[in-house]
């Protein structure tokens, strides 16, 4: 359960590893759907939304998981290991990174595929690239460009949909063929 809800958490957020092993369960404010991230990356607060099945799976992990320890004199922090510690980077790393082979996605990666994957879903899905600059914490807009590069499967699609000489041709009812004498036709096979 707590796996799951690191996973979830990562996914919705976009959060750096970092800052997910900083969280504090008073960082979460489940009537706002949000999390307070404390000095993230350059010391630099910021407030960020999760999403609701992120949100349930921590609730889940704080109120079946999190009671089991004790945690009298403890560091606070929302995730704790088995031997009822924080996390350390390298820790998170590795149970992500086991998650990760585990599902045989063909990826390789850890805590980063998860923020690069929300950030490239968000803008491929009509995010604007300035929210997602919030939502993940850069000081630049250059650094989310580099996080967030459209697929070509989805570029090509968009150029399909949207290119003007097709919707000059359908506007006048013709219909859309490719010219199978272009440089550029492949076949047929978008």
């Amino acid at each position: 359960m707590r796996d799951r809800a690191i996973l979830e958490v990562l996914y919705s957020t976009g959060m750096r590893r970092m800052e997910v092993i900083a969280l504090r369960w008073n960082d979460f404010d489940i009537e706002r759907g949000t999390i307070f991230i404390r000095e993230g990356k350059g010391k630099v607060d910021r407030m960020v939304p999760i999403g609701a099945r992120a949100l349930l799976w921590c609730e889940k992990y704080l109120h079946e998981v999190r009671p089991q320890f004790d945690l009298t004199g403890h560091d606070p922090a929302f995730f704790l290991t088995s031997l009822n510690e924080a996390f350390t980077p390298n820790r998170m790393t590795q149970l992500v990174r086991g998650h990760i082979k585990a599902a045989e996605i063909g990826k390789s990666g850890s805590c980063h595929l998860f923020r690069h994957s929300c950030a490239t879903l968000m803008l491929e899905n009509g995010a604007d690239i300035r929210y997602i600059q919030q939502l993940l914490g850069h000081a630049k807009l250059d650094t989310t460009q580099i996080y967030t590069q459209v697929s070509i499967r989805q570029l090509k699609q968009v150029h399909t949909l949207t290119h003007p000489a097709k919707m000059g041709a359908e506007a006048q009812g013709e219909d859309v063929v490719e010219d199978e004498t272009s440089p550029m036709y492949d076949g047929g096979n978008l």
